[in-house]
């Protein structure tokens, strides 16, 4: 193993320009969720100069790519995202998240090659991580079929971690159920003839406020969060349609769903006060994030050998806070054991994730090395997935225990 240790090491090395060319494009080139057609190009491009077979236009999805290596054995999948946020590009660092993966795969790919034993890696481009639900749709479609685990890293700011401490391996992250409510009324003239009239914005009113009283009664961790899309057009003219979108969410994916159906109380309730219909539009909705415990306990014992002893641990003092929300790989933790580790990088005071001043963080050469240091420690545990029958039928066996639990809301 240490051998292949080196020779992980030797390639991710040796590839550095072409892993920061391919950073700084993303980077210099925020695409929002589906459009990010140019970081799809530059991917299939990069991979194809190396001499990797790729498929464009992956699952189904425009702006998705799969790159796969190896036969038979077991197959382990890196997760490469880079969308960006309207207005402030790579405020979430996907450009970091995709030149880690970039990395642990080539750097995998270099050990499997070199073994000469069974194996399959597959570097995964999943789009539209930013509300877009990409994942759902490669999941959908079968990108993770068979996959004996997923994995990827996250930046956050350095900040919020305690000093000295680099990353946390384990983060669970909330489940999300997303949801547009539209309210049915009748119009009318709101001078001549309100008697006639069923407001719709009346409906909206009292769901909003019905839901700030909810607020009172759900637990700590769990979060109700909303707008009003549409509320009228003229104020003589009773509104009659009218809509809200809400974000429900909650620690594991049945709980998110329980704790929407009381959400969904509110508006029915607001409803039958107001005399309107009421209808729903699910958007999409993310599961809870739950990490193999096992892989992240296999990623700091690669992380000290990387980046030195307990310079990333397996949880940390408050580590819902260094990455708190929702994303679709929670979706993916559902379908195989998953990996979503989280590392720090330098950023001013009060510039966290979806702020501009993290975007100036995400560009910069030392968030690079650490995204890379990140894809090293990666890239061995994905060879341990490959090559230790032992600790891939324990990942497997965990993760099934783990679905139980899921399955009963815990």
């Amino acid at each position: 193993m240490s051998n292949l240790n080196t020779v992980i090491d030797d390639e991710i090395r040796q590839r550095h320009a072409e892993i920061s060319s391919l950073n700084k494009h993303i980077f210099d080139n925020p695409e929002l969720a589906y459009e990010e057609h140019k970081a799809h190009d530059a991917f299939v491009a990069a991979l194809r100069e190396l001499g990797f077979e790729v498929t464009p236009h992956a699952y189904g999805l425009e702006t998705a790519f799969s790159a796969d290596v190896g036969s038979g054995g077991r197959l382990v999948v890196f997760n490469a995202e880079y969308d960006a946020l309207p207005g402030i590009g790579h405020a979430c660092g996907h450009n970091l998240i995709s030149s880690a993966s970039f990395a642990a795969f080539l750097g995998a790919a270099a050990a499997l090659k070199a073994s000469g034993k069974p194996g399959r890696l597959r570097l995964l481009g999943t789009p539209a991580e930013e509300g877009g639900g990409g994942k759902l749709k490669l999941i959908e479609n079968g990108a993770y079929t068979g996959a004996s685990a997923a994995l990827m890293v996250h930046p956050g700011s350095a900040r919020l971690l305690p000093p000295g401490l680099r990353g946390i391996a384990s983060i669970r992250m909330l489940a999300n159920v997303k949801m547009r409510t539209y309210f049915k009324g009748r119009e009318a003239h709101a001078a001549v003839a309100p008697w006639d009239g069923v407001n719709a914005l009346d409906a909206v009113c009292l769901s909003y406020n019905a839901i700030s009283m909810l607020r009172q009664q759900i637990r700590p961790h769990e979060r109700i969060h909303g707008v009003i899309r549409a509320g009228g057009t003229r104020p003589n003219v009773t509104p009659a349609d009218c809509a809200l979108e809400y974000y429900v969410r909650s620690g594991t994916r049945a709980t998110a769903q329980a704790l929407w159906d009381r959400v969904q109380k509110c508006f029915e309730g607001a409803a039958i006060a107001t005399g309107c219909s009421v209808s729903y539009e699910p958007l999409n909705s993310y599961a809870d994030v739950r990490p193999s415990r096992a892989i992240c306990e296999e990623y700091v014992r690669a992380m000290d050998e990387v980046s030195g002893p307990k310079t990333v641990v397996l949880d940390g003092p408050g580590a819902a806070e260094v990455l708190p929300g929702s994303t679709d790989m929670g979706n993916v933790c559902y379908e195989c054991p998953g990996f979503h580790g989280v590392f720090g990088i330098e950023a001013p005071a009060g510039a966290s994730n979806h702020t501009k001043g993290f975007t100036a963080a995400a560009g910069t050469e030392d968030a690079l090395a650490r995204a890379i240091e990140c894809g090293r420690g990666m890239a061995r545990v994905a060879w341990k997935l490959l090559e230790d029958d032992a600790f891939a039928e324990h990942v497997q066996k965990e993760w099934e225990a783990d679905m139980k639990l899921a399955a009963e809301g815990h």
